[in-house]
């Protein structure tokens, strides 16, 4: 995820000095960065409306995101006692809702986790894995030739075992303080009382060929005669507020198991272009804790996460 429409909130109450990183989730600032034209269905994840923030500091904690609403999600956890993985796991739901194109429970993260009170880093794997039943020749035509993006993508055969729950399941048991149903308030309040679409939201939508061709995001992304809703149209998604109700009483297994892992399954297995997605993949995924990978800058030394993740070093 590429930061934009990025938001910042200070505060100087004391609180335990921890450092989380959810990838696609939380960052640092300041950045500069400059417009890019694109294709939306060969490079989705571009950012479409780049701004220049300004340097900032904070005294005790900072939450930065590609949404303010996630962003204050965050902020008001920490604010409640929350710690730095309770504050990126709320902000991580929330940027799901706001802006689902790049980020959520249907995909994966990992995360980068500093405890400075122990002096210790850790990493978490949460990426999505292949189908049990993958083949080297799914993504081939009849003829033996590689399929074009757009087709490749829009079709079942693109769906891997998400990997977000689950990753963000272990780092909360590891270091979560406030109770795990608390972290998703923020982002079912939103779902059900509807949030007003980004710039950035309704540019994807506009240059997006593939979610008109679905009629289920058809009829969520879309107005009646077709085009993206406009920016600051209130959106809601209720559907999405009870999936998350769900988790948050019954853990990741609500997803990963029952009846919602068998629409999902049945979504991918009777697509017009069928994927191999099954119950047995979702139900077991697991996410792994990994040694970090460092190495040296100039006088820092400079941490991430090792494979499978690409562009630590």
């Amino acid at each position: 995820m590429k930061a934009q429409e990025g938001s910042v909130r200070r505060a100087l109450k004391p609180t335990k000095w921890v450092l989380a990183c959810v990838l696609m989730v939380v960052w640092a600032v300041p950045f500069v960065a400059a417009q890019v034209a694109f294709d939306a269905d060969t490079n989705p994840e571009l950012a479409s409306q780049f701004i220049i923030s300004p340097q900032v500091s904070a005294q005790h904690y900072m939450v930065s995101s590609a949404n303010p609403l996630a962003s204050q999600a965050g902020f008001d956890i920490l604010r409640r006692g929350g710690g730095a993985i309770d504050a990126a796991i709320a902000t991580q739901l929330v940027l799901n809702l706001v802006e689902p194109q790049s980020s959520g429970i249907g995909g994966g993260a990992f995360i980068v986790y500093y405890d400075r009170l122990n002096d210790k880093l850790v990493t978490y794997d949460g990426r999505e894995t292949a189908p049990t039943g993958v083949s080297d020749a799914m993504f081939l035509n009849a003829e033996g030739q590689l399929e074009g993006y757009h087709q490749a993508v829009n079709s079942g055969l693109s769906v891997g075992v998400p990997g977000l729950l689950r990753v963000l399941e272990l780092a909360h048991q590891k270091h979560g303080l406030l109770p795990w149903e608390q972290l998703f308030e923020p982002a079912i309040q939103l779902a059900e009382k509807g949030f007003p679409v980004s710039g950035r939201l309704h540019y994807m939508l506009e240059h997006s060929r593939g979610l008109r061709e679905q009629a289920a995001t058809r009829a969520y992304f879309f107005a009646p005669d077709g085009q993206p809703w406009p920016v600051g149209h209130i959106l809601k998604n209720p559907e999405f507020a009870h999936v998350l109700k769900r988790v948050a009483a019954e853990g990741p297994d609500a997803f990963y198991t029952g009846d919602v892992a068998a629409a999902i399954v049945d979504a991918v297995q009777n697509h017009e272009r069928p994927g191999t997605l099954s119950l047995d993949d979702l139900a077991n995924y697991q996410a792994l804790e990994r040694s970090p990978l460092c190495g040296q800058y100039r006088v820092y030394t400079v941490c991430g996460v090792g494979p499978p993740s690409s562009g630590t070093l």
